[in-house]
């Protein structure tokens, strides 16, 4: 038995991704004067995917595509350009954006997520 809906599900999908991507950003920003250290990214792509592999579709028309199963992992990358001379590839102030960004997201997410348990709530309670 499904005790929540699919949207609560993706909710909780974008929440494990904003958790990944906060560790990783993180993780560069903590290495940022480390020779040779290549930053890494997370692999927004890979999400989408677990999220069209949750869809139902009916094909209708043969030129319609295909709903492929993916894996059901988050892909970190390294990235491979160095943007200092001891071989270090982080950019201090792409990340400090991609932090403030990933922040703004999980706090929508966060958001969402606590309307949609103030409504259960309401409907349990009876709608008091």
């Amino acid at each position: 038995m499904k005790l929540f809906s699919n949207s609560i599900t993706a909710l909780e999908r974008g929440l494990d991704y904003a958790s990944l991507q906060q560790k990783t950003i993180a993780n560069n920003i903590a290495n940022v004067d480390t020779p040779n250290y290549k930053a890494k990214d997370v692999k927004f792509k890979r999400l989408m995917e677990d999220a069209q592999h949750s869809l139902s579709a009916v094909k209708t028309d043969p030129r319609h595509l295909e709903f492929s199963s993916m894996a059901k992992t988050m892909n970190v990358a390294q990235i491979k350009a160095s943007y200092s001379q001891n071989g270090n590839s982080v950019d201090l102030d792409a990340e400090m954006s991609k932090l403030a960004e990933n922040q703004l997201y999980y706090n929508a997410l966060t958001d969402r997520l606590g309307s949609k348990f103030t409504s259960l709530s309401n409907v349990i309670k009876g709608g008091r």
